[in-house]
Formats: C-alpha cells, sequence, structure tokens
C-alpha cells in the first residue's frame, strides 16, 4: 500500500509540486478552495482532489481516516487563518506538517503598510486613481476609501462570484477586469495606464505571484506601488527544500 500525502492549496508553486509528486510512488491527495482551483490542476496517476473549505473539524476527520505520511500547507502567504488550523489539525492529529513557504518581494521602491486598515487610510490621504490586485476577498476593506466608485479599478479571478461580490458592493463594471493570471510587465503597463493610475496596491505575492512585474509595471507606468505585508513565517522551506525532503523520504518511480 503506498504511502498517503496530502497537499493544501491551489497556488502557482502547489501546483508545480503536485507535478513533483507525480514522480513519487505515493497516493497523493490536494485540497483547493474552489470547483475553479481544481479545474487549474493536471490529471496525474494516484492523484485525487477535492475543492471544498474543511474547517478544524473536518481537517481532523480526513486526517484520522486517511493516516498521511505528511501534510503539505502550499496555501497562499495570506491564507494566516488556512494555515493555523492546518497546523493545529496536524498537532492533534499527531500528522507531519510541512509548509511550503514563498520569499518575499523587493519592497525597496514601493510603500509598505502592515494591512489593509493601513492602505485604506493611506489612500484616503492621497489624490489619484487606484488600480487593486488584491483579489475579491478584500474589496469590502477599500470601500472606505473616499469616492471608491470613481477612483477604484481592479483586477480578479474570472469567476462570477468574484464578479458578483465587486459588483454588490459597488465597483464600476467599466472599472473590473476579470483574468487569470500570471501577467506578463507590458501587460500590467497597459492595465494600470488605462485607468490612469497613480497607485497599485498589491500584496508581497513572491516570484511565483508576478510580484517583480508589477513593481516593473508601476514604474513604467508611472504609478505608486502600494504592498501590504505579510507576517513572516518562523516554519517552511523553500520549493527546492520541499522537493528535496519528499524525494529522500519517498521512493521515486522508476517510470
Amino acid at each position: 500500500m503506498k504511502p498517503v500525502i496530502w497537499l493544501i492549496g491551489g497556488t502557482t508553486e502547489g501546483r508545480r509540486l503536485i507535478k513533483e509528486i507525480g514522480r513519487l510512488q505515493v497516493e497523493l491527495y490536494v485540497s483547493v478552495a474552489t470547483e475553479y482551483g481544481a479545474e487549474l490542476i493536471e490529471p496525474q496517476p494516484n492523484l485525487t482532489v477535492m475543492a471544498e473549505r474543511m474547517n478544524l473539524e473536518a481537517m481532523k476527520a480526513f486526517l484520522a481516516a486517511k493516516r498521511p505520511a505528511c501534510v503539505i500547507d502550499a496555501t497562499h502567504p495570506y491564507a494566516t487563518v488556512v494555515t493555523a488550523t492546518v497546523k493545529q489539525a496536524c498537532a492533534e492529529e499527531q500528522t507531519e506538517y510541512l509548509r511550503l513557504v514563498r520569499p518575499v518581494g523587493d519592497t525597496t521602491d514601493a510603500i509598505c503598510v502592515h494591512d489593509f486598515a493601513e492602505a485604506v487610510e493611506l489612500l484616503n490621504h492621497l489624490d489619484g486613481n487606484i488600480f487593486l490586485t488584491t483579489g475579491s476577498k478584500n474589496l469590502p476593506d477599500f470601500t472606505g476609501v473616499e469616492n471608491y466608485a470613481e477612483r477604484i479599478a481592479l483586477r480578479v479571478l474570472p469567476m462570477e462570484n468574484s464578479l458578483h461580490t465587486a459588483l454588490s458592493l459597488g465597483y464600476k463594471p467599466a472599472s473590473i477586469v476579470c483574468m487569470q493570471g500570471p501577467f506578463s510587465k507590458e501587460l500590467n503597463v497597459a492595465m494600470f495606464k488605462k485607468f490612469d493610475s497613480k497607485f497599485v496596491v498589491t500584496k508581497d505575492s513572491g516570484a511565483v505571484g508576478g510580484f517583480a512585474e508589477k513593481v516593473e509595471a508601476a514604474q513604467a507606468a508611472g504609478a505608486i506601488l502600494i504592498v501590504i505585508g505579510r507576517a513572516s513565517e518562523e516554519v517552511g522551506d523553500g520549493y527546492n527544500g520541499i522537493v528535496s525532503y519528499l524525494q529522500k523520504k519517498f521512493p521515486v518511480s522508476i517510470d
């Protein structure tokens, strides 16, 4: 019977890691939050993809049922609640926990703020159009920006619920871009210029999240980049470190 690995998260590096794990003689379960996230994962042997959000009890029940050899937390660096829940579930079920950490980007030429509330406060002291690249989850925060419907353009994933969220909050249809990344510098520049953006708000999504392209594009478009900082992680390893560890722990398939 093959050992089981459970990977949680639909990030870019998570999808790369799924392919690497496909070379190992293991049974792989992957959890993502949405059906859209599941569609981005290429089918491969011994892979089961589950599209559902799990609370602590659901995670513990899954661990008890499948008894994985290890759990890989490949969630987004800003999904702090999910990470905390996964860590707790693994601790309580005595399961090995591995955290795939995304390296931070270079924020030398940006304005860094601690959270979304601070970003909103800053923007209320500045004049000019704003381009949001922070996703749909925090769109309610930016309704706190004075005259937000007139000032803000935004980019979200091409999902019905993301568009519905933006429209229901009063953002203008003509100022909503629904696209799946990654985005090149040139495409970012075109978008920022189209909406005459004086400020671009983003998360520190690292290299795999297209952060460098946003930095370069903001500079080229004459916009100021405002970066929402993320908490430092004490536990975890980079992509290459995780791959190396798994290759040592589990045999590689001859095929």
